[in-house]
């Protein structure tokens, strides 16, 4: 009887120490992963971020319905950091960066702000902000190619993380030819924040995303076109002056 006992308290205090261990592992693997994704971000606990807001294209300055979807996700991403976001519209923004991280999300037609990165971080990246529509109208020059949207079929979009040097907070720039494109990069930097800052750890990055059958598949299908961070922020050479 006594060894019986003895089986089953050893039994007890094995089952017990491995339920430990593994409790301590989950524990150890979740707070690695949640402070790899505070550096990614730039959300260290209880930190606040900017989330600044568009207004929709051509609108009365209300923002798209797919732009308040984009903000939802990335609502759940800084939450899930602990942090939390102080919400400005893009017409009353008027500060540095790098201080606090800070999410800018539409094109420079809808968003000041954007405009502003772009000319100040993206001088190589110029988007077409015409109203009147045309072939190019809404498209990205990077460089010297040019990247035109068919409207619900193939859709272009820049997801950008942008540092202002060592120690600074990021800035998280969505940049989209529409505004379903808007949602659809905050959905891919949701789903692949992880490969992303193993990718680039703590630095910029420039990705042009490619947003397909959007009319059929909403902003679940995107495909990664091409790492532009050097073209974009690579200054246009100027032209010789003529005489």
């Amino acid at each position: 009887m006594n060894e019986d006992l003895r089986n089953i308290a050893l039994g007890v205090l094995a089952t017990g120490l491995s339920a430990s261990f593994g409790w301590l592992g989950r524990t150890y693997s979740w707070r690695r992963k949640l402070r790899r994704k505070r550096e990614f971000f730039g959300l260290p606990g209880s930190s606040e971020c900017l989330l600044v807001v568009n207004k929709e294209a051509g609108g009365s300055g209300a923002v798209h319905r797919f732009d308040v979807f984009a903000l939802l996700e990335l609502s759940t991403l800084i939450k899930e950091c602990g942090a939390h976001a102080r919400i400005l519209p893009h017409d009353q923004t008027h500060q540095g960066f790098g201080d606090r991280t800070e999410f800018c999300v539409g094109g420079p037609g809808s968003n000041r702000r954007t405009a502003a990165h772009l000319a100040t971080l993206l001088p190589g990246l110029t988007v077409n902000v015409e109203t009147e529509r045309g072939p190019d109208q809404g498209s990205f020059l990077i460089g010297s190619e040019r990247y035109r949207m068919d409207s619900g079929v193939d859709e272009y979009v820049i997801l950008a993380r942008l540092t202002a040097g060592e120690g600074r907070r990021p800035v998280f720039l969505v940049c989209g030819q529409r505004a379903i494109t808007n949602q659809a990069a905050t959905r891919y930097l949701a789903r692949h924040h992880e490969e992303l800052a193993r990718r680039h750890r703590s630095g910029s990055f420039v990705l042009l995303l490619k947003v397909i059958n959007s009319q059929a598949y909403g902003p679940d299908v995107v495909e990664l076109v091409a790492d532009v961070t050097r073209v974009a922020r690579t200054a246009p050479a100027a032209e010789p002056a003529t005489t």
